[in-house]
């Protein structure tokens, strides 16, 4: 998995190409990756792109559609909760102005603590 901070400004869409390094299976995204398949598959080629699509005005949506959307939603909640942790319990709420290279750096390690955080409760044994 890669990461990357970027300042305010840019958005993440911007720096997709660089967060691609071509051997995923799949390929998340939001509504900012919407009509970026070809993009996509030039950097991933075998890359399944799984970004939300947005159902027009009347449109019939069938169950399979359905499925499908109600799949990928389940697992971006998943990513989402980590970023929520990230910023209830590790403060990262709010960034301090203290350069874009500290604050990545912090931002990277906070990834790092998640790993053994988010799963704690299985950790820890139960009982005598």
């Amino acid at each position: 998995m890669r990461a990357a901070a970027t300042p305010a400004y840019i958005a993440d869409a911007k720096v997709r190409s660089e967060l691609l390094h071509g051997q995923q299976p799949n390929v998340w995204g939001d509504g900012a990756y919407q009509r970026k398949g070809e993009k996509i598959r030039h950097k991933a080629p075998l890359a399944q792109d799984m970004t939300s699509r947005r159902a027009t005005y009347k449109q019939a949506v069938d169950e399979l559609w359905r499925r499908k959307e109600r799949t990928e939603a389940t697992v971006r909640s998943r990513v989402e909760h980590a970023f929520q942790v990230m910023k209830r319990q590790f403060g990262l709420g709010r960034v301090r102005y203290r350069g874009l290279e500290k604050n990545a750096n912090r931002m990277f390690a906070c990834f790092a603590l998640l790993n053994p955080y988010i799963p704690r409760k299985l950790l820890v044994p139960l009982g005598p």
